[in-house]
C-alpha cells in the first residue's frame, strides 16, 4: 500500500505533495540531522577556546567535521535510531553517532569533546528553534508574502469597481471591491513584519543553566559570553538567559501566537470570499472534468475557500495549545515539552495547505461586475446617509428624520423615489442637482 493511503495524517498522505518541503525541518529525520549539526558546531567552537586536552582543530578537520551534517542521508539516520534502541535515549544516541563519524575521519582523541558539559535540552533547544527559523525563512515566508502580492495585485486591478458594502448582512454606504481586499492586505502585512521580526529563543547553559560543569572543569573560560557568541552568532539564534533546564518558551509562544492571528486573517478572508462567490459577485473557472456536487452537475463549489478555512481552523487549535502548554513546566522542566515539540511541524504544514489552497481559490475568480452593478442599482437607499449629512451641512430642519421616514418603510427605494424625495426639498435648486448627482455607483468615498 502506499504512503499517500495508509498515512494517518493528511499532511504525510493526501496533502503530502504540498507540504513535502518542510520535511527537512520537522520530520524525524530533519530533526536528527539539525541535533548533529548543533553538536558539530558545538564541538568546532568549543575547540576554539585553546582548552586542555582539545588542541585547535586544523581547517580541514572542520571541513571534515562539518561535512557529517552537510551530508547527512537517512542511512546515517537509520544509524542513529538504530543506537536509540539500546541507549532509549535520542539525544545520547547522536553523540554516540558522531563518536563513530569522529573515528573514521581521524577525530577520534577529541570525540570525548562531544556534547561536552551539556544537557540534552542544550541541543533539542536550539535545533528545534532552527529548523524553525530556517523553514520560515526558506519556504512559509516566501509563501505568505506570494499570497500577499497575488492579493496586492487584485486591489489594484479591481480598485474602481464600485460594490454594495454590508454591515449586519443587511446593505450598507457602498465601498469598492479593490479597497475590500486591501483591507486583508494590510491587516495580513503588519502581522507578517511583525512575525519576521520575532526572535528565535535557544536555551544553552548546561543540566540547569548554569554551565556547571563547564565552569568546573575551566574556570577560566567565561562560558556565558561563550553561550551567548554561540547560540547568537554560530547559530543565529537569541540567547534566553538565565534559564532552567530548558527555554523559557514565552518568545516561541509569541511566534505561534503571531502565526495564529495570521491564520486567523485568513480565515476572515476566506469566509467573505465564500460569501462573495454565494452573492455571485465572483464566478469561478470551470475546469473540464471537474465535477462540483455528486447530485447536483451545475455546483461550482468554493472548495479552496472551504479547504483553507477548515486548516486554518486546525492550524490555529494546535498553535494555541503550543503557546498555552510550552511555557509550563514543573520546576526545572519535565518531560511534557518534548513530545510536544516535535508536533511544531503539524500547524506550519496544515498553514501552507490552506495558504496555497486560498491561491488557488483567488487565481479562478472571475469578478460579474454585472452582478456587482445589478446590486448597487437595487440598493438605492443606501444613498440616504449621502443625502442627510449634505441636508445638515445646510442647516436642512431634522434631516435624518427626513430619510428615516422615507428609507424605513420596508417598501423598495429606486432611483426614482430619492428623485422625488429631493425635488420636494425646500432647498435650493443648486443643492437639489448637488444631491442628483448622489448615486450607489458614485458615493463610494475616498
Amino acid at each position: 500500500m502506499n504512503q499517500e493511503l495508509s498515512a494517518i495524517s493528511p499532511i504525510d498522505g493526501r496533502y503530502k505533495n504540498k507540504v513535502s518541503e518542510l520535511s527537512a525541518y520537522f520530520s524525524e529525520f530533519g530533526l536528527i540531522k539539525y541535533r548533529v549539526r548543533v553538536e558539530v558546531e558545538y564541538f568546532i567552537a568549543i575547540s576554539e577556546l585553546g582548552l586542555k586536552g582539545l588542541s585547535k582543530l586544523k581547517e580541514k578537520s572542520m571541513e571534515d567535521a562539518r561535512q557529517i551534517y552537510l551530508a547527512f542521508s537517512p542511512e546515517d539516520a537509520q544509524r542513529i535510531k538504530d543506537i536509540e534502541k539500546i541507549t532509549n535515549h535520542d539525544v545520547k544516541a547522536v553523540e554516540y553517532f558522531l563518536k563513530e563519524m569522529f573515528d573514521s575521519i581521524g577525530l577520534g582523541k577529541h570525540k570525548e569533546f562531544l556534547h561536552f558539559g551539556l544537557t540534552s535540552q542544550d541541543i533539542n533547544n536550539t535545533a528545534t528553534p532552527l529548523s524553525l527559523k530556517e523553514a520560515m525563512k526558506e519556504v512559509f515566508f516566501p509563501t505568505v508574502q506570494a499570497l500577499l502580492d497575488q492579493l496586492s495585485g487584485l486591489a489594484n486591478d479591481w480598485k474602481n469597481i464600485a460594490m454594495l458594502a454590508r454591515t449586519h448582512g443587511q446593505p450598507a454606504s457602498p465601498t469598492r471591491l479593490g479597497k475590500e481586499i486591501e483591507v486583508f492586505v494590510k491587516r495580513l502585512q503588519i502581522q507578517f513584519n511583525d512575525l519576521k521580526n520575532l526572535p528565535y529563543p535557544a536555551k544553552f547553559g548546561g543540566a540547569t543553566g548554569n554551565f556547571n560543569a563547564h565552569q568546573l572543569a575551566y574556570p577560566e573560560i567565561d562560558w556565558a559570553a561563550f553561550g551567548n557568541s554561540f547560540v547568537n552568532e554560530t547559530l543565529g539564534l537569541d540567547r534566553s538567559f538565565p534559564t532552567t533546564q530548558i527555554e523559557h518558551y514565552d518568545r516561541l509562544a509569541a511566534i505561534f501566537d503571531n502565526l495564529s492571528r495570521i491564520n486567523t486573517i485568513l480565515i476572515d478572508f476566506a469566509r467573505d470570499l465564500w460569501t462573495y462567490i454565494s452573492m455571485d459577485y465572483f464566478k469561478q473557472e470551470i475546469k473540464k472534468g471537474e465535477i462540483g456536487s455528486s447530485a447536483m452537475p451545475h455546483k461550482v463549489n468554493p472548495i479552496d475557500f472551504e479547504n483553507a478555512e477548515g486548516n486554518l481552523g486546525l492550524a490555529n487549535a494546535i498553535f494555541r495549545h503550543l503557546s498555552e502548554k510550552l511555557p509550563v513546566s514543573r520546576l526545572q522542566r519535565d518531560l511534557t515539552d518534548s513530545t510536544v515539540l516535535r508536533n511544531i511541524g503539524v500547524p506550519i504544514s496544515h498553514s501552507l495547505i490552506a495558504i496555497l489552497s486560498l491561491k488557488k481559490g483567488i487565481g479562478k475568480l472571475i469578478v460579474n461586475e454585472k452582478k456587482i452593478e445589478e446590486d448597487l442599482d437595487d440598493n438605492w437607499a443606501v444613498v440616504a446617509e449621502g443625502i442627510q449629512t449634505i441636508l445638515r451641512r445646510e442647516n436642512y430642519p431634522k434631516p435624518y428624520e427626513a430619510l428615516l421616514e422615507l428609507t424605513r418603510t420596508n417598501e423598495k427605494i429606486d432611483k426614482k423615489a430619492i428623485a422625488n424625495f429631493i425635488t420636494k426639498l425646500k432647498v435650493s435648486d443648486e443643492i437639489k442637482n448637488e444631491l442628483m448627482k448622489i448615486s450607489p455607483k458614485t458615493y463610494t468615498g475616498i
